[in-house]
Protein backbone atom coordinates (compact mmCIF):
# COMPACT_ATOMS: atom_id res chain seq x y z
CA UNK A 1 0.00 0.00 0.00
CA UNK A 2 2.76 2.06 1.11
CA UNK A 3 4.60 1.48 -2.21
CA UNK A 4 1.32 1.96 -4.76
CA UNK A 5 0.57 5.57 -2.47
CA UNK A 6 4.52 6.65 -3.16
CA UNK A 7 4.57 5.69 -7.07
CA UNK A 8 1.39 7.57 -7.22
CA UNK A 9 2.36 10.89 -5.30
CA UNK A 10 5.56 11.09 -7.06
CA UNK A 11 4.75 8.97 -10.37
CA UNK A 12 4.11 12.87 -11.78
CA UNK A 13 7.85 13.70 -10.66
CA UNK A 14 9.28 10.88 -12.71
CA UNK A 15 7.03 11.81 -15.77
CA UNK A 16 8.01 15.38 -15.68
CA UNK A 17 12.19 14.60 -15.80
CA UNK A 18 11.24 12.87 -18.94
CA UNK A 19 11.59 14.47 -22.36
CA UNK A 20 7.88 14.74 -24.01
CA UNK A 21 7.72 12.65 -26.79
CA UNK A 22 4.45 13.59 -27.96
CA UNK A 23 0.76 12.78 -26.64
CA UNK A 24 0.58 8.93 -25.43
CA UNK A 25 -2.82 7.46 -26.10
CA UNK A 26 -5.60 9.02 -23.31
CA UNK A 27 -2.64 11.59 -22.12
CA UNK A 28 -2.70 14.92 -22.78
CA UNK A 29 0.82 16.29 -24.89
CA UNK A 30 3.28 16.29 -22.03
CA UNK A 31 1.81 13.61 -19.22
CA UNK A 32 -0.33 13.90 -16.13
CA UNK A 33 0.31 17.31 -14.17
CA UNK A 34 1.62 16.69 -10.84
CA UNK A 35 -0.53 17.21 -7.79
CA UNK A 36 0.92 20.24 -6.94
CA UNK A 37 0.23 22.04 -10.38
CA UNK A 38 -3.21 21.12 -10.69
CA UNK A 39 -6.62 20.80 -8.97
CA UNK A 40 -5.58 19.00 -6.00
CA UNK A 41 -3.13 21.78 -4.84
CA UNK A 42 -5.60 23.98 -5.16
CA UNK A 43 -8.02 22.15 -3.33
CA UNK A 44 -5.43 21.72 -0.42
CA UNK A 45 -5.09 25.22 -0.01
CA UNK A 46 -1.82 25.48 0.06
CA UNK A 47 -0.30 28.88 1.30
CA UNK A 48 2.19 30.56 -0.73
CA UNK A 49 5.40 29.41 1.70
CA UNK A 50 4.03 26.16 1.01
CA UNK A 51 4.18 25.95 -2.48
CA UNK A 52 7.61 27.65 -3.04
CA UNK A 53 8.78 24.57 -0.17
CA UNK A 54 6.80 22.19 -2.72
CA UNK A 55 9.09 23.86 -5.50
CA UNK A 56 12.14 23.81 -3.75
CA UNK A 57 11.62 20.24 -2.48
CA UNK A 58 11.09 19.34 -6.24
CA UNK A 59 14.03 21.14 -7.69
CA UNK A 60 16.19 19.42 -5.11
CA UNK A 61 15.09 15.94 -6.03
CA UNK A 62 14.81 16.42 -9.71
CA UNK A 63 18.60 15.63 -10.59
CA UNK A 64 18.69 12.91 -8.26
CA UNK A 65 14.90 11.49 -9.78
CA UNK A 66 15.89 11.41 -13.12
CA UNK A 67 19.55 9.70 -11.90
CA UNK A 68 17.44 7.04 -10.51
CA UNK A 69 15.09 6.33 -13.25
CA UNK A 70 17.76 5.74 -16.03
CA UNK A 71 19.63 3.53 -13.43
CA UNK A 72 16.05 1.35 -13.55
CA UNK A 73 15.76 1.85 -17.13
CA UNK A 74 19.53 0.84 -18.20
CA UNK A 75 18.82 -2.15 -15.75
CA UNK A 76 15.56 -3.32 -17.25
CA UNK A 77 17.28 -3.34 -20.69
CA UNK A 78 20.25 -5.22 -19.32
CA UNK A 79 17.99 -7.69 -17.79
CA UNK A 80 16.00 -7.61 -21.00
CA UNK A 81 19.58 -8.35 -23.25
CA UNK A 82 20.39 -10.90 -21.00
CA UNK A 83 16.91 -13.05 -21.56
CA UNK A 84 17.01 -12.69 -25.41
CA UNK A 85 20.35 -14.23 -25.52
CA UNK A 86 20.46 -17.84 -26.97
CA UNK A 87 21.48 -19.38 -25.01
CA UNK A 88 21.10 -17.60 -21.96
CA UNK A 89 23.90 -17.09 -19.50
CA UNK A 90 22.60 -17.29 -16.41
CA UNK A 91 24.99 -15.44 -14.26
CA UNK A 92 24.55 -13.28 -16.55
CA UNK A 93 21.49 -12.65 -15.97
CA UNK A 94 21.28 -13.01 -12.17
CA UNK A 95 23.71 -10.48 -12.15
CA UNK A 96 21.14 -8.09 -13.86
CA UNK A 97 18.71 -9.17 -11.81
CA UNK A 98 20.35 -8.25 -8.95
CA UNK A 99 21.22 -4.72 -10.68
CA UNK A 100 18.00 -4.13 -11.43
CA UNK A 101 16.67 -5.48 -7.88
CA UNK A 102 19.23 -2.39 -6.33
CA UNK A 103 18.00 0.09 -8.84
CA UNK A 104 14.95 -0.09 -8.08
CA UNK A 105 15.60 0.12 -4.02
CA UNK A 106 17.49 2.87 -4.70
CA UNK A 107 14.55 4.59 -6.87
CA UNK A 108 12.25 3.36 -4.36
CA UNK A 109 14.01 5.34 -1.22
CA UNK A 110 14.82 8.70 -3.21
CA UNK A 111 10.71 8.80 -3.64
CA UNK A 112 10.16 7.76 -0.33
CA UNK A 113 12.59 10.46 1.00
CA UNK A 114 11.31 12.84 -1.20
CA UNK A 115 7.85 12.11 -0.12
CA UNK A 116 8.73 12.52 3.43
CA UNK A 117 10.56 16.08 3.05
CA UNK A 118 6.84 17.29 1.08
CA UNK A 119 4.88 15.53 3.67
CA UNK A 120 6.97 17.84 6.45
CA UNK A 121 5.57 20.77 4.53
CA UNK A 122 2.02 19.59 4.96
CA UNK A 123 -1.12 19.94 7.59
CA UNK A 124 -2.32 16.70 8.61
CA UNK A 125 -5.28 17.43 6.99
CA UNK A 126 -3.68 18.40 4.02
CA UNK A 127 -2.13 15.24 3.94
CA UNK A 128 -5.33 13.16 4.32
CA UNK A 129 -6.84 15.18 1.33
CA UNK A 130 -3.78 14.42 -0.92
CA UNK A 131 -4.17 10.96 -0.27
CA UNK A 132 -7.50 10.93 -0.64
CA UNK A 133 -7.56 12.79 -3.89
CA UNK A 134 -4.69 10.39 -5.35
CA UNK A 135 -6.60 7.27 -5.10
CA UNK A 136 -8.29 8.06 -8.16
CA UNK A 137 -6.27 6.95 -11.20
CA UNK A 138 -5.62 9.12 -13.41
CA UNK A 139 -4.82 8.50 -17.76
CA UNK A 140 -1.72 6.46 -17.88
CA UNK A 141 -1.15 6.18 -13.97
CA UNK A 142 -0.79 2.65 -12.00
CA UNK A 143 -3.55 -0.18 -13.53
CA UNK A 144 -3.02 -3.62 -15.08
CA UNK A 145 0.10 -3.85 -17.13
CA UNK A 146 2.10 -1.02 -15.36
CA UNK A 147 4.87 -1.27 -12.86
CA UNK A 148 4.65 -4.83 -12.67
CA UNK A 149 1.07 -5.38 -12.63
CA UNK A 150 0.02 -7.93 -15.11
CA UNK A 151 -2.43 -7.64 -17.86
CA UNK A 152 -5.22 -9.93 -18.48
CA UNK A 153 -4.25 -13.89 -17.09
CA UNK A 154 -1.87 -14.74 -15.37
CA UNK A 155 1.22 -16.40 -16.96
CA UNK A 156 0.60 -19.62 -14.58
CA UNK A 157 -2.62 -19.41 -15.28
CA UNK A 158 -2.05 -20.51 -19.27
CA UNK A 159 -0.01 -23.35 -18.03
CA UNK A 160 -1.36 -27.16 -17.99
Amino acid sequence: MLTRLSLMLVLPVLLSAQPDRGPKPGLRAGGPKPWWDGEIARDLNLSDGQMKQIRETRKEFRPRMQEVRDSVNKAEADLDAALNEDPVDQAKANEAINRLAAARDDMFKTVSRMELKMRMVLTAQQWQTLKAKQRRPWPGGPGPGRHGVPAGPTATSNQK
